[in-house]
């Protein structure tokens, strides 16, 4: 099994297999318009623009589930994504990462590339206390712990790293840069 055993919605609805993505490299991210780590889709815009004729994609998913900080619908988080940040990479309809109406994508990419932790310091800490509280409810299906959680996809669509939104960007542009 693989991220290609896949299908998603696209904003619209419409039903997208990921095997459409087949011998690219992959990032996948749930995203948030109100969150704290918000800014992360200028760099992700960059890195798009910088390396997507070189068979890159990012792969965007809205989810309301951490502290309701993705609360448009579709089209607004859409139109916000793209007038403040200029986003252009596919953005997909609004799901849940976690409990029982998880989107099985990520139920999958969370089981082969589990939490490991946010970092050292006092705003990892301050983050993970919120983000315990905040998925308490999902209990053993808190599968992700907070908005902006990065999956980067190999060409042959296997899970290689997760990078949780604690990251630092340049970091996940080198693994990016080096998969490609």
């Amino acid at each position: 099994m693989n991220v290609y055993d896949f299908t998603v919605k696209d904003r619209m609805g419409n039903d997208v297999s990921l095997k459409d993505y087949e011998g690219k490299v992959l990032l996948i991210v749930n995203t948030a318009t109100g969150c704290g780590f918000t800014p992360h889709y200028e760099p992700l815009e960059a890195m798009y623009k910088e390396f997507r004729d070189k068979g890159f994609e990012i792969l965007d998913f809205p989810c309301n589930q951490f502290a309701d900080q993705a609360p448009g619908s579709d089209d607004e988080i859409h139109e916000f994504c793209t007038l403040k940040f200029g986003t252009e990479f596919p953005q997909f309809t609004k799901i849940d990462v976690n409990g029982e109406t998880a989107d099985p994508l990520f139920a999958y990419l969370a089981t082969e590339k589990p939490f490991e932790g946010f970092g050292k310091g006092l705003k990892m800490a301050a983050l993970k206390k919120f983000a315990d509280a905040n998925n308490k409810k999902f209990g053993d299906k808190a599968y992700i712990k907070w908005n902006f959680t990065k999956f980067l996809i190999d060409r042959e669509g296997n899970v290689v790293t997760r990078f949780e939104p604690t990251a630092d960007m340049a970091d996940v542009k080198a693994a990016v840069a080096a998969m490609l």
